[in-house]
């Protein structure tokens, strides 16, 4: 179906915005939420990758080959940790149920 709503752009971003904004962030969240730095550092130096078009090959790489092969090993890596009597309890399987009626 199409779209009801129409949005246009509200003005064009530079090139330089674009690059500035994930270093910026990051500072901000490292000044203000150390321990989230890590997280969002990864998410903007990906951003970084794709918008400087600098190392091109290896952003079209982490997009799309690598992220599965890391999701792979992050499941594996948590799954191996993941103790039985933690795991399954009510909440859980509730949250898997509704997961499973959501897609379903």
């Amino acid at each position: 179906t199409e779209r009801k709503i129409r949005m246009v752009q509200l003005r064009t971003v530079s090139k330089r915005e674009k690059i500035l904004f994930p270093v910026v962030l990051l500072m901000l969240v490292a000044l203000l939420l150390p321990d989230a730095a890590p997280l969002l550092g990864m998410f903007c130096f990906g951003n970084l990758m794709r918008e400087s078009g600098v190392v091109e090959r290896l952003s079209d790489t982490v997009q799309n080959g690598l992220i599965n092969i890391v999701t792979i090993f992050l499941g594996l890596s948590v799954g191996a940790k993941l103790v039985a009597d933690k795991f399954l309890q009510p909440q859980t399987l509730g949250i898997l149920l509704l997961g499973v009626i959501a897609f379903g």
